[in-house]
């Protein structure tokens, strides 16, 4: 019964919450998946291509959504998007081909400044 309400009062959250805070979290939520295999490289190395795929459907769908004629986003601001997309495809690649810890950095910190930067420009 507890687990059904508290499941019920999940779905209502993901109703009511903007989708730039939704984005927000998303991307969080992707920066913290590779940040902690970046922490315990040696121990997460499995978990490299779980976080790496989590964040590249993420991106994928930003690219997707922001290259869409639906968009009502400026077009300068989708090409920068979309042009941001194809770079975090390109390190993610190249991450899997060859992993280093530090190639996970510019992942995570373009994740952490995007959320900020949705977080602060959001109407809630």
């Amino acid at each position: 019964m507890q687990n059904s309400a508290a499941l019920a009062y999940q779905q209502v959250g993901k109703q009511t919450v903007s989708p730039r805070v939704l984005e927000a979290n998303l991307l969080s939520r992707s920066a913290a998946q590779l940040q902690r295999v970046r922490d315990d490289w040696e121990n997460s190395r499995r978990d490299l291509f779980e976080a790496l795929r989590f964040n590249r459907k993420l991106w994928n769908t930003f690219m997707t959504s922001v290259t869409g004629e639906e968009s009502k986003l400026p077009r300068d601001l989708r090409e920068n998007i979309a042009n941001l997309g194809i770079f975090v495809m390109k390190q993610t690649l190249s991450t899997q081909s060859s992993p280093e810890p530090r190639k996970l950095d510019s992942l995570i910190n373009i994740n952490r400044e995007l959320a900020a930067g949705l977080r602060a420009t959001s109407p809630e």
